[in-house]
């Protein structure tokens, strides 16, 4: 593995940016956000269930009590949706068997314990920092609390199925770990080219301060990429055009940056 060096050397990344080869290139330092082509798993459909309603009437065979006397009168209640149809169509039915497996009161909806048993099943046990960073930038910004419903853990699942991949592909040594080289070139690949002040700051939050060298599992991949996506995203949002710069106001600034704090 690579060793990290703060000198000025020119940017080589051991790997091209894996990018959609039908989108237009854009202008450093970043490119467009875009869902993973290739998810590990193979799709399926979902089979939506239904209820349906009983009649209304009194004759034999209904499902209403007679109307006459000695009996109140009845309401049916509403037919009951099926909250797990908030999937998006072609979900593979593991990612729905794990949400459902952690939804125990059938609600439609987990939060950050939740989601930690149901991806480690078949990623690992994530850090609630690493959880709070996933449900902070994948919720549905209408929702309020820290939970997240259906489309958003299929969405987190995917991005994880394609980050695995990436994290992999430059755990050259097999050793489930990747140094600062490593992560630089793993986020290039992702399309985030990350100048090495920036690189030697994430660095340096898994320094445990014992001298060797800084290297980063899975779980603190995620964590630091997601930092890293998050905050990127947010100032796309001021750069429509991609030119890699943009002008902010203090307040704007602060909106941006202070969710990622209290996320941590």
């Amino acid at each position: 593995m690579a060793s990290f060096s703060g000198s000025n050397r020119p940017y080589a990344p051991s790997a091209p940016p894996a990018s959609d080869p039908n989108e237009p290139r854009v202008a450093y330092p970043y490119q467009p956000s875009q869902p993973p082509s290739n998810p590990s798993l193979p799709y399926a459909s979902i089979t939506h269930t239904g209820h349906t309603q009983s009649s209304s009437g009194s004759s034999f065979g209904s499902g209403l009590p007679p109307q006459g006397y000695g009996y109140y009168h009845h309401h049916q209640p509403p037919p009951q949706q099926n909250v797990y149809s908030a999937f998006p169509p072609g979900t593979h039915p593991d990612v729905i068997r794990s949400f459902q497996m952690v939804d125990r009161n059938q609600n439609g909806f987990i939060e950050e314990t939740e989601l930690r048993e149901a991806l480690a099943w078949n990623y690992q046990k994530f850090s609630l920092s690493t959880l709070r960073f996933l449900i902070f930038l994948f919720r549905d910004s209408r929702e309020s609390s820290s939970r997240i419903g259906p489309k958003e853990f299929a969405a987190i699942w995917s991005c994880l199925s394609q980050w695995r991949g990436i994290f992999e592909r430059f755990d050259r040594d097999r050793s489930g770990r990747i140094d600062a080289m490593e992560l630089r070139d793993a986020l290039y690949s992702l399309g985030y080219a990350v100048p090495p002040s920036v690189l030697q700051v994430l660095i340096s939050r898994y320094d445990n301060g014992s001298g060797r060298r800084v290297e980063l599992t899975f779980d603190s991949f995620v964590e630091c990429g997601m930092i890293v996506k998050g905050l990127t995203e947010k100032f796309k949002e001021k750069d429509p055009r991609y030119t890699g710069s943009a002008t902010l106001t203090y307040d704007t600034f602060m909106s941006m940056i202070i969710p990622f704090l209290v996320a941590d």
